[in-house]
């Protein structure tokens, strides 16, 4: 089997990159993921973009919840310069918001506009509008994103809009749904009641990063949404933030994307800047399981190259990845197994490790090892199997096994029809033995394949 890139891409999709032959190029250069972004376009675009992706390759959709996202509406664009003072609503004044959070905010509080790139104080509250002395000017427009850092807005985590949206993505089968603006655990269960497939919780908030130990009980993974996050808390702060969220993931075999402006010069230019692939190094370094590329492949003019580029820094800097996990308590079997997997595959000459799972628990918590073997996580479950496109270093495989006595060999006598073994291979395999209790991978045996083949053979 030749080198599998073991850090996974997450590609946007949109205008630049909606056509089965972009999508095509994109999978061939090293997507391992698509994803949609709500805040943009309608159902009869997502649903096209499915079918599309689907007919291509068998990886994952990852569906991004808009959220209570407060924008700003306006019937026209107005350039703000320093001091001037605007006055904004909540209803159907000329310029107004499409939350209200009046209650919420006090007279001296920080509200931004545009990421940040407009910054503002409120002077005045009084009749259930705002008065913003402008701070930093700029050009605002209809639909721009508002933040208020540190502020805690009572509004649902799921909106109208939402709920239709989470209700399309049951319909076709998404693999996951990214939240949006997540908060604390009920956010993740408002979502969880509705929806049963994975859940991303996406920290780009003060609350989030506060809660994020908790969120992880609950949720299939998080992604470190830096746009947002970096203006909600000081952006000094993100890469710190960055990496403690990311080690949490990895302590507990969670999935963890990191995202945002990781090429955002290749929107416009063939070639990103060395600050950024340092940016995408680092994050891989840090032990993120797949990166994400935003409007560098949603709307930019290189939205081929900008996965191969990606592809290109991941092979260049897996080789240095380490495991930063630490030794805990005992959790569960698959636990124990997966840190003994984790010194075998460190003193003995190992070629692969092969998990035979039901539902990716085992597969994600030797990944989360960072075992320098490629990881084989074979399942008799095609969604389990499409979720596992996105955890480093594992190649997941779907085998209906379940009606076998014997399922290591079935399993093996399949691989190696497969050639994804070989009889030059010692294997690790790992599977739940005589047992039907969850995250209970019991078992471990290493077989050099011939050896193995011959007496299966027999």
């Amino acid at each position: 089997m030749d080198y599998v890139k073991k850090t996974k891409i997450i590609a946007t999709i949109g205008p630049a990159s909606c056509t089965k032959e972009i999508v095509k190029k994109m999978v061939t250069a090293g997507m391992n993921g698509a994803r949609i972004n709500t805040a943009y376009g309608n159902i009869a675009q997502y649903r096209t973009i499915i079918e599309t992706v689907r007919q291509v390759a068998e990886v994952p959709i990852i569906i991004d919840l808009k959220g209570p996202e407060i924008r700003l509406k306006t019937l026209q664009k107005k350039l703000l310069h320093k001091n001037d003072i605007l006055e904004v609503g909540f209803g159907n004044e000329e310029t107004s918001f499409n939350h209200n959070f009046y209650d919420t905010i006090a007279v001296g509080d920080v509200l931004l506009i545009d990421n940040g790139k407009i910054r503002t104080i409120v002077t005045e509250k009084n009749d259930e509008k705002l008065w913003l002395l402008v701070i930093v000017g700029g050009a605002i427009e209809d639909g721009k994103g508002v933040n208020l850092p540190n502020k805690r807005l009572a509004v649902s985590s799921l909106t109208d809009y939402d709920l239709e949206i989470i209700d399309f993505a049951k319909k076709l089968d998404v693999e996951y749904i990214a939240l949006s603006f997540t908060r604390n655990v009920c956010d993740v269960e408002n979502l969880s009641g509705v929806y049963r497939g994975g859940i991303i919780a996406k920290i780009e908030n003060f609350e989030g990063v506060q809660n994020v130990n908790a969120i992880l009980d609950v949720a299939h993974g998080v992604m470190v949404a830096r746009g947002d996050l970096g203006v909600e808390i000081k952006p000094e702060k993100v890469p710190l933030v960055q990496k403690s969220i990311i080690n949490c993931c990895n302590q507990r075999g969670k999935l963890v994307v990191t995202a945002t402006e990781m090429l955002e010069s290749m929107v416009h230019q063939l070639q990103p800047t060395r600050a950024e692939v340092s940016d995408v190094a680092n994050a891989i370094l840090d032990g993120s399981d797949a990166v994400m590329l935003s409007g560098e492949t949603a709307i930019g003019n290189y939205p081929v190259e900008a996965v191969e580029m990606m592809g290109r820094i991941a092979n260049e800097t897996e080789m240095a990845v380490k495991s930063k996990v630490e030794d805990t308590p005992f959790i569960n079997i698959s636990d124990t197994v997966s840190q003994a997997i984790y010194r075998i595959c460190q003193n003995m000459p190992l070629d692969k490790v092969v998990t035979i799972t039901k539902t990716g628990y085992t597969a994600r918590m030797i990944a989360r090892f960072r075992i320098s073997q490629p990881i084989i996580a074979v399942t008799p479950n095609i969604n389990v199997k499409k979720q596992l496109e996105l955890t480093f270093g594992v190649q997941p495989v779907y085998i209906n096994y379940l009606s076998e006595k014997d399922t290591l060999s079935f399993v093996a006598n399949n691989l190696y029809s497969s050639r994804l073994l070989s009889d030059k291979d010692t294997v690790l395999f790992t599977a739940g033995a005589r047992t039907i209790m969850r995250h209970a991978s019991n078992s471990i045996e290493i077989h050099k394949i011939e050896e193995l083949r011959k007496f299966l053979q027999k």
